[in-house]
């Protein structure tokens, strides 16, 4: 199931960019690239969604879901087999039995419902912003060739030069290392915690 944008056409239209009539389809197409580019660096879809996902059980009580925050858990299954009693505590399944009855991992496949039921305003302009600078691109130049990757760093006319730059970003969509740190630390893919017995 595709999510939907973290941002939308009324968003960037409420942060002063004008989207002509005639390029509403083109700005939903910015708008969801440029949501699937922090939600990757983020490493969760940010906003509410269902999820199933298979997970490696260890011998231990608890069971950490991906994209916190975790609101609901629908189904559990360990090794194929339905499991009931277990509960959800702060984005972490707990079972006093343990996630595999052995030494070796089991495969938990847990459905649950996590994420942001509304999408921070930060984040929202964060993907208003990327849109609007791709935008910008397609319209530097006639039929969107404005959008072909170049980092331009000096130009000179006499004897006409140009230096590109070489920090390895083609598009208006990548984000830079640090705003990738920033947002898997902020959305659950930093700091793990490690429990011994």
């Amino acid at each position: 199931m595709a999510l939907d944008p973290l941002a939308t056409v009324a968003d960037l239209t409420a942060r002063g960019v004008t989207v002509e009539s005639g390029e509403t389809d083109i700005a939903e197409v910015y708008l969801d690239v440029a949501s699937a580019a922090v939600r990757e660096a983020a490493g969760c879809p940010i906003s509410q969604t269902t999820s199933t996902v298979t997970l490696d059980g260890e011998p231990g009580q608890r069971l950490r879901l991906p994209g916190p925050p975790v609101t609901a858990v629908s189904a559990v299954l360990i090794d194929g087999q339905a499991v009931t009693d277990y509960r959800l505590r702060s984005s972490v399944l707990w079972l006093a039995s343990g996630w595999s009855p052995t030494c070796e991992p089991s495969e938990v496949t847990v459905t649950y419902t996590h994420g942001l039921p509304t999408v921070p305003a930060d984040i929202v302009d964060l993907v208003c912003r990327i849109a609007a600078a791709a935008l910008v691109a397609y319209r530097s130049e006639d039929g969107g060739t404005g959008l072909a990757a170049r980092d331009v760093r000096s130009e000179r006319i006499g004897d006409y030069a140009v230096t590109f730059g070489d920090h390895g970003r083609i598009t208006e969509m990548e984000l830079p290392d640090y705003l990738r740190a920033r947002l898997r630390a902020r959305f659950g893919g930093g700091v793990a915690v490690v429990r011994s017995r």
